[in-house]
Order: structure tokens, then C-alpha cells, then sequence
């Protein structure tokens, strides 16, 4: 009967688990093993409402990324076994490896890249390349045409260590995870409206106050570490408590707010949410 260190995948496997770089089995089309029941729905490891990766805790590999790991025992174990001997690659979790895959699909994407991106380690694919830079940030599928971004809570392909020197990830990186929220618009036009019973004119000094009032807020939110959805709420609900009644606020100002949350991985309806809910609870 086989053993585990036997089976071909393993050693790659260990050699990289021993760098500190998390690894899993995939399976056939490049997918990794499935849930089980324990893990269904994401009940052990990752706790994606804190959108902070973790472990998973299973004895077989499951969960995709959650089950990327660098304990050699747990690699060699005999509950590991079945996925190697079915395994036709290896995976690896980037964000646990504080590395960041920008996935360039095509041509057209590559030819981007070298364009735009600071020059850095690449790995070549079947389709295109790896470009990887030294940080971590959010996942996010078709930031543009032909590239995705890896790096937490997701995994990709190990295909070799590739040429060049690993660069610092890039904020021209980080801004392709930053979309412009389309709802944005609808919340700001809400806000240049006077409230019924006030004037309209603004009671702030200088437009300066209000400026800094935006600064400080998205950089309370930038410096969040945890309970991101709750900061950015309260964040919102600070500034339309000062300047959600005297029609001040502009959409560039709103813009730079949602930006600021976005970067920290709130999706474009968190942000129209907690700003709708922030509008609710102050009456406007």
C-alpha cells in the first residue's frame, strides 16, 4: 500500500511548508477537496465575519484555503493520504505566506502589468503568469480583464518559484480592490438636500473643518484591526451627526468614505447599508 511520504505531491508540498509557506492538495481541475460536513458553510476556520484567516481544524483536507497548512505531521498524516494519492497539484494559501498573487489570465493582461505594475517575481502559467509581491490584502476575482488577486482567504496554484526579486506589494496593487461604489451617488444627492425647518447654509467655520472631519474618519477606519463593519458604521454615523444636516457634504466627500472602507474589504452594499442605517439612526 502506498504511504503518504511516498506519494509524488508530498515533497513539494514539505519543502514549502518548511519556507512557512501554507499548502493543500487539488484535486482535478484545479479545484481543492470539498466541505465536509463539520466544516459546511464555514463553521470551522477562517471566521469571515472578522474576515480573519484561521486554520481549519479537520483531520482530512477541506474548507479550500482554511485547509492550507505548514505542520508536516498534519501533511504526512494518514488522514492526508487519500487527497495526495488524488491530488495532481499543489496549492498554497498566499495570505498565510504574507505574499500577494496578482493573476495575470492572458496576453493582453501581461502586457498591463509590465505597463503598470512595479516589477517584481513572476511564475509563468499555463495561460499567462503569477506576478507576486511581498504584502497581503482582500481576494477580489476580475478587478480588470484577464487579472484576479490572491492573497487572503483564497489560494493558488504552486508552479514553481519563479524568476526575479519579490517586490513590496504596491499600492497601484491595493487600488484594484477599491471600486467606485455606483450606489454612492443616490446617498450623497440625499445630503445636498437641506432638511425640512433648516436653512441650508452651512454653521462650520471653515470648509476645512469639515475636511478634516473626513480625514479623520477614514483614517479611523484605515486603522482598524477588527470589527470592521462596526467601525466604519460608526465612522459614517460620526460624520452625518456634524454635517448631515447642513448640506455640506459632497459626493467626493461620501467617495473618499466609501473608498477608505472598501480598502478594508467592505463591499460596495456594506457601504450603502451602513451609511442608510447611519442616515436612519440621526433621522435624516
Amino acid at each position: 500500500m502506498t504511504q503518504p511520504t511516498d506519494i509524488r505531491r508530498v515533497p513539494a508540498a514539505l519543502t514549502l511548508a518548511g519556507h512557512g509557506v501554507p499548502v493543500l492538495p487539488l484535486r482535478a481541475g484545479k479545484g481543492p477537496f470539498g466541505n465536509c460536513r463539520t466544516c459546511a458553510k464555514n463553521t470551522c476556520g477562517g471566521r469571515p465575519n472578522m474576515r480573519v484567516p484561521g486554520p481549519c481544524v479537520c483531520p482530512a483536507p477541506c474548507h479550500a484555503w482554511a485547509a492550507a497548512t505548514t505542520d508536516l505531521s498534519v501533511i504526512t498524516s494518514p488522514a492526508w493520504a487519500p487527497a495526495w494519492q488524488q491530488a495532481v497539484a499543489v496549492a498554497y494559501h498566499p495570505g498565510g505566506a504574507g505574499a500577494t498573487v496578482v493573476d495575470l489570465d492572458d496576453a493582453d493582461a501581461i502586457t498591463w502589468a509590465r505597463a503598470t505594475l512595479p516589477a517584481t517575481r513572476t511564475v509563468a502559467t499555463t495561460r499567462g503568469e503569477h506576478w507576486i509581491y511581498h504584502g497581503v490584502m482582500q481576494s477580489v476575482n476580475a478587478v480588470r480583464p484577464g487579472v484576479d488577486i490572491k492573497s487572503l482567504m483564497s489560494y493558488a496554484r504552486w508552479l514553481g518559484p519563479g524568476t526575479g526579486t519579490t517586490a513590496p506589494l504596491p499600492a497601484v496593487v491595493r487600488a484594484l480592490a477599491v471600486k467606485t461604489p455606483p450606489p454612492a451617488r443616490k446617498a450623497t444627492q440625499a445630503h445636498t438636500v437641506p432638511i425640512a425647518g433648516q436653512s441650508g447654509a452651512c454653521p462650520h467655520r471653515t470648509p476645512t473643518y469639515l475636511d478634516r472631519g473626513i480625514a479623520m474618519a477614514v483614517q479611523r477606519i484605515t486603522d482598524a484591526d477588527r470589527a470592521v463593519h462596526a467601525t466604519v458604521y460608526r465612522a459614517f454615523l460620526a460624520v452625518l451627526s456634524r454635517h448631515g444636516r447642513c448640506g455640506c457634504l459632497t459626493e467626493g466627500h461620501v467617495t473618499r468614505l466609501f473608498t477608505a472602507a472598501q480598502a478594508k474589504g467592505e463591499s460596495a452594499r456594506h457601504c450603502v447599508d451602513a451609511w442608510t442605517n447611519a442616515r436612519t439612526a440621526l433621522g435624516l
